[in-house]
C-alpha cells in the first residue's frame, strides 16, 4: 500500500520539529490505509488515526466496560476507558523521551482494548465457550474486527480505515501471532481474513511505538489494580510491603511522611512505582538500542526481538507483582462471585439471540436472519454483545429473563 502522497512535502516540514529518531516510525514514511485517502494538511497520519479512534463509538463504550470491577461497584474504581487513558499518558511519555512518534503510540494504546467483551476476562471467557463451535472468541482480534470492519462512520469504507502501522501496533500487542510453528489459519477468523488482504506481517515484532504502548499497559494495569484492590479492601499496605519495588516505595512514602493519611500514601507510593518501572524501560530501552544501531524502523522489526523492554530484573519484579495480585485480587472470593454472575449473564445473552435471532434489534436482526449459516449468524450475536457494555448487557438480561419486565 502506497503512502499518502499529496501535501506530503508540506506535512514533512511540519512534522519535523518533532526531531524524531531516524529508528522512530516516521509519519510521513507511513504504508498508508487500506482504502486510499489524500492526506490532511495539518494532522500526521497517526494524529488522525488517534482522532478516529476518539470519536468511535467503541471508545465510549469502554467507560462503562469492566477493568477489574463492574461499574455499580464503585465511581473510583478503573474503567477500560480509564485504564486506556493511562496507558496513552505513560505510552507518550516513554515516546517522547526516545524520540518516538507520540502518536502512534497514543494511538496504538487508545485501540488496544476496544474489543473487550462487558465484564471483563469473565464476560470474555463465557463469549469464547459458546463461541467454541464457530471458532471461539479473541479480544484482541475482536479489536482488529472494531477497526477494519464494525465501527459504520464513513460513506467510503467500513471501519476507521487506520494506517498500517497502527493495525500491526492493535494486532501484535502482545507480540508476534506467527511464531511457535504457528499459520495464519491457526488465528482468529477475523485477522486471518484481513491480512489476506492487508499483510500486517504477523511473524515479526511491531515497530517501537507499538511496543511502548504494550509495556505501558503492563505498567498501568499493574499499579492501579494496587490501588484499586486497596480501595476495595482486597488487601492491606502490610501486605504489599514484602513485594520488591512495591514494598520499598511504600516505606519509602511512609518514612518520608510519618502519619501520612492511607489515601496519600497510597497515591505516593504507586506514583513512584510507575516512575521508577518507566526509568527502568528507559534505560534498558537505550541499552538494547545502542547494541543493535538500528537505523531505520526496519532494523527494529528485523530485530528478532523487543528493542522495548524491562531489564531481567524488572520482569522478574514484574512477574511477582502480577502473581500476588492473580492470588490476591483477581481469584478473591467476592471477584469470584462477581465473575460467576457475569459468565451466567453472557452465556444466556448468547443462547437466547442466537436460538432466536428474532429478538435481536436492527439491524442486527435481519442480518443474523439473513446470515447464510450457523456459524456467520453465531459471529454476529458474538459482535452485538462483545459490544455491549457492562450496564447495557445487565439490563438486555433483564428484559430478556425477567417475566415481570
Amino acid at each position: 500500500m502506497a503512502p499518502d502522497s499529496t501535501a506530503q512535502d508540506t506535512a514533512q516540514e511540519l512534522w519535523r520539529h518533532q526531531a524524531l529518531a531516524p529508528y522512530a516510525t516516521l509519519p510521513w514514511a507511513s504504508r498508508g490505509r487500506l482504502h486510499k485517502e489524500e492526506a490532511a494538511p495539518t494532522r500526521s497520519p497517526f494524529q488522525r488515526d488517534r482522532d478516529r479512534i476518539i470519536h468511535s463509538t467503541a471508545f465510549r463504550r469502554l467507560k462503562h466496560k469492566t477493568q477489574v470491577f463492574v461499574y455499580h461497584e464503585g465511581d473510583h474504581y478503573r474503567t477500560r476507558l480509564t485504564h486506556s487513558l493511562e496507558v496513552a499518558q505513560i505510552a507518550r511519555t516513554i515516546c517522547r523521551t526516545l524520540r518516538l512518534d507520540e502518536d502512534l503510540a497514543e494511538a496504538v494504546a487508545l485501540a488496544h482494548d476496544l474489543g473487550h467483551t462487558p465484564f471483563g476476562h469473565a464476560g470474555e471467557d463465557a463469549l469464547h465457550a459458546a463461541m467454541k463451535p464457530f471458532g471461539g472468541f479473541d479480544h484482541n482480534a475482536q479489536t482488529l474486527r472494531i477497526l477494519t470492519k464494525l465501527e459504520e462512520r464513513y460513506a467510503e469504507f467500513d471501519g476507521l480505515n487506520l494506517t498500517w502501522e497502527t493495525l500491526e501496533g492493535a494486532v501484535k500487542h502482545n507480540g508476534p501471532l506467527l511464531k511457535d510453528n504457528r499459520v495464519l489459519a491457526d488465528l482468529p477468523a477475523a485477522i486471518v481474513e484481513y491480512c489476506r488482504d492487508h499483510d500486517l506481517e504477523l511473524d515479526g515484532h511491531a515497530g517501537p511505538e507499538a511496543q511502548v504502548a504494550a509495556l505501558s499497559d503492563d505498567i498501568a494495569y499493574n499499579n492501579h489494580d494496587i490501588d484499586d484492590g486497596l480501595r476495595a479492601g482486597l488487601f492491606e499496605v502490610k501486605d504489599l510491603l514484602d513485594l520488591p519495588l512495591v514494598g520499598e516505595m511504600f516505606l519509602l512514602v511512609e518514612k518520608k511522611y510519618p502519619g501520612i493519611a492511607q489515601s496519600r500514601l497510597i497515591h505516593e507510593a504507586v506514583r513512584r512505582v510507575i516512575n521508577a518501572m518507566v526509568e527502568d524501560v528507559l534505560a534498558e530501552t537505550r541499552k538494547r538500542l545502542v547494541e543493535a544501531n538500528p537505523k531505520t524502523v526496519a532494523d527494529i522489526r528485523a530485530l528478532g526481538r523487543p528493542v522495548v523492554a524491562f531489564s531481567e530484573q524488572m520482569v522478574a519484579t514484574d512477574r511477582t507483582i502480577k502473581k500476588f495480585l492473580y492470588t490476591r485480587m483477581y481469584e478473591h472470593w467476592l471477584l469470584n462471585r462477581s465473575h460467576s454472575k457475569a459468565r451466567r449473564v453472557v452465556m444466556d445473552l448468547f443462547g437466547l439471540l442466537f436460538a432466536e435471532p428474532n429478538c435481536l434489534p436492527p439491524p442486527w436482526r435481519e442480518r443474523a436472519e439473513g446470515a447464510d449459516n450457523r456459524a456467520v449468524r453465531a459471529r454476529l450475536v458474538a459482535d452485538y454483545i462483545a459490544g455491549m457494555t457492562d450496564r447495557f448487557a445487565l439490563d438486555e438480561h433483564k428484559r430478556l429473563f425477567d417475566l415481570w419486565s
